[in-house]
């Protein structure tokens, strides 16, 4: 047997560091230059350089990442690159492992290591260290790894396997999205044709639809994905058993339709059991009651249980934050959806979110409120809860926020347009038809020669020249056009922006201490001992005692609190500092945190009385670390304390 070099995990790291960064241009947009991808990476800008020719050799007929003056961007073949590579099974570590488990799971009664070697054309010992690595994906999955002399089996449930199947194919797959591709590696060339999804996934929508059910398009790929795991094990003869439980007639009826889909598109009959686990995971992850369900059948569907644990955690979190979510609609939502997420807990098939890094990073505080209501849930129902499915809690908590803040956001305006017949009124309406979810006019100055210092308006949208220029004060024409629509948007946003930024400063100027700052983090001993160097400083300072350093190691336990490519903000829920203040840590280059990189780390404490206070620095101090420039302007120069608040005004007054 002639052994073919097979690819190393250093490689493997490699592979996935381009991956990275090819994933980090295309989700930006914008340039990047070689040192500011290398902090991300925690590279050198030459490794840089060296990923983006191999990225690019992935397709070489296109470009998968653009070189310029201002740095690197993704190209336009950037998602054809992410894919590339993916479709030989021995080419990488992990396409080697997935063969090897799919060959475990096909094979009940195990395979020959020589043999698999020889097929894989790598060497005996490759697949024992392949074999390594699969008792280490088998955690949580009640399936065991047997070895005798070159024979090597996995035992345990048919349910267990799929589990194992459906973790691999969420390794594949880019961002929880549903990837057909991705799939068909994981389950081989030879499973159930990728074609057939489309139109399977189109026709159950339609018919979910019809039967009164909203339909949550994110987790339904998820739930095509163990449909396409079903109907390959059902063609291999490993059908699942039904369950002793009663069937539903919402199960029963789903089942029917998932069945006649099948046979239709897939050309595969399901068996009783595979209908009623399929049917349960339609229930439990893609379906909500319809608007016409009254209110008391979804009250009904309510275990007590969960309601009352719901309805307690919302209420403590709507004081906690100060936030308005304690209604009676929102609560019966959420709790609908905490009861499906229970079911699903039971049976260990979590949803994965797409949404769940962008939420992260652009809503930081309606994603901590989702952390601290999935904890209560957590204590309260048991359900350990991973980031995907605090990514659903967070859209219910914006969705609800969203509803009793839209009015706040407004900015008042005043119109001048000095009268003729009717054209200031015209005017009025085409700025309320077209702005009005932006600002509200509250005055209209018709006289030629208005008392310009008399409008005391956020805005003033002008038909005629203002004696001198504000930023507050946006030209338009007696007929409002787009690009009038625009400059009103931008000057709205602007002064949004900086009254944001104005009272950020003014808070961050009191919670600052010199004492509390530290440059050039060790991570060496991880994100813990980072928060325990920076917790010591408060307490020494008499902040916060050595309980609250605790129960912030244990906040990061629950979801990294890296909430953006550069800035992590460990603290602990409860507020129970004797002031607020902020230690800050920088790094260069950058540390690991959780999944992510970061340069900044700022351990926030707060206080009780500064309850309000907690949104405007937590939302808006994560805002100005989200830009990378930003970033690394404060932390390349702010060598000592007074050098990195002096940057960070810099960056706040832009």
């Amino acid at each position: 047997m002639r052994a073919r070099t097979a690819q190393t995990p250093e490689e493997d790291v490699t592979r996935a560091r381009q991956d990275r960064l090819l994933g980090i241009l295309s989700r930006d947009g914008e340039w990047a230059t070689a040192a500011t991808l290398a902090d991300a990476l925690g590279v050198t800008p030459r490794s840089i350089r060296s990923y983006v020719t191999a990225v690019n050799a992935r397709v070489r007929s296109g470009t998968a990442i653009e070189s310029g003056p201002l740095g690197y961007r993704a190209g336009a073949d950037a998602s054809a690159a992410l894919r590339a590579g993916g479709g030989s099974d021995a080419g990488t570590t992990r396409d080697r492992l997935h063969t090897v488990v799919r060959s475990l799971l096909n094979a009940p009664e195990g395979i020959d290591v020589f043999e698999t070697a020889e097929r894989l054309h790598v060497s005996p010992a490759t697949v024992d260290s392949d074999l390594a690595r699969v008792r280490s994906l088998l955690g949580g999955t009640e399936l065991t790894l047997e070895r005798s002399a070159s024979q090597a089996r996995l035992r345990g449930t048919e349910m267990a396997q799929r589990r194992l199947l459906s973790r691999l194919a969420h390794d594949e797959m880019d961002a929880g999205s549903f990837d057909l591709a991705a799939l068909r590696r994981t389950l081989g060339v030879g499973s159930v044709g990728a074609r057939a999804f489309g139109p399977f996934k189109t026709d159950m929508v339609a018919e979910l639809g019809a039967l009164g059910y909203f339909v949550n398009e994110f987790g339904i790929g998820d739930v095509v994905m163990h449909i396409a795991i079903a109907a390959d094990r059902v063609e291999r003869g490993r059908g699942l058993e039904r369950s002793v439980a009663d069937e539903t007639a919402s199960q029963r009826e789903i089942g029917e339709i998932i069945d006649r889909l099948a046979l239709r598109h897939l050309g595969v009959q399901l068996g009783a059991g595979d209908r009623q686990h399929l049917a349960t995971l339609v229930l439990t992850r893609v379906v909500a009651p319809g608007a016409s369900a009254p209110s008391q059948d979804a009250h009904a569907r309510l275990e007590p249980e969960v309601a009352d644990a719901v309805r307690d955690v919302v209420t403590l979190a709507a004081s906690e934050f100060l936030v308005d979510i304690a209604h009676e609609d929102f609560i019966l939502r959420l709790a609908l959806h905490v009861q499906n997420l229970l079911h699903r807990s039971r049976e260990q098939a979590w949803s994965r979110n797409p949404l769940t890094r962008s939420l992260k990073s652009t809503y930081p505080m309606i994603f901590e409120v989702a952390v601290f209501i999935a904890s209560g849930l957590q204590e309260r129902l048991g359900i350990p809860l991973l980031d995907d499915e605090i990514a659903y809690i967070a859209m219910h908590v914006g969705g609800r926020l969203e509803r009793s803040r839209r009015a706040d956001q407004l900015l008042t305006a005043t119109i001048v347009c000095p009268g003729y017949y009717e054209l200031h009124e015209l005017l009025r309406s085409s700025v309320d038809r077209s702005l009005g979810q932006a600002i509200e006019v509250v005055g209209v100055e018709t006289r030629v020669d208005p008392d310009w210092g008399a409008i005391d308006t956020d805005l003033v949208l002008t038909t005629i020249d203002p004696p001198a220029p504000s930023d507050r004060i946006v030209r338009i024409q007696p007929f409002l056009t787009d690009s009038d629509i625009e400059r009103v948007q931008s000057a709205a946003s602007r002064i949004r922006r900086g009254r944001r930024l104005a009272r950020l400063r003014t808070e961050l100027e009191r919670y600052f201490d010199p004492r509390a700052f530290v440059r050039g983090l060790d991570a060496t001993h991880g994100e813990e001992a980072v928060i325990r160097r920076l917790g010591g400083l408060l307490v020494d300072d008499g902040v916060i005692d050595q309980d609250y350093v605790e129960r912030t190691i244990q906040r990061e336990a629950l979801s990294s609190t890296a909430f953006t490519d550069a800035l992590a903000v460990p603290h602990a829920m409860a507020m129970t500092a004797t002031r607020t203040a902020i230690a800050i840590g920088l790094a260069d280059p950058s540390i690991p945190w959780g999944e992510a990189r970061v340069q900044v780390v700022a351990m926030v404490a707060f206080s009780e009385t500064d309850r309000e206070a907690f949104q405007t620095v937590f939302e808006q101090f994560v805002e100005v670390f989200s830009e990378r420039d930003s970033v690394q302007r404060i932390v390349r120069r702010g060598t000592d304390f007074a050098g990195f608040l002096d940057e960070l005004v810099a960056v706040i007054d832009g």
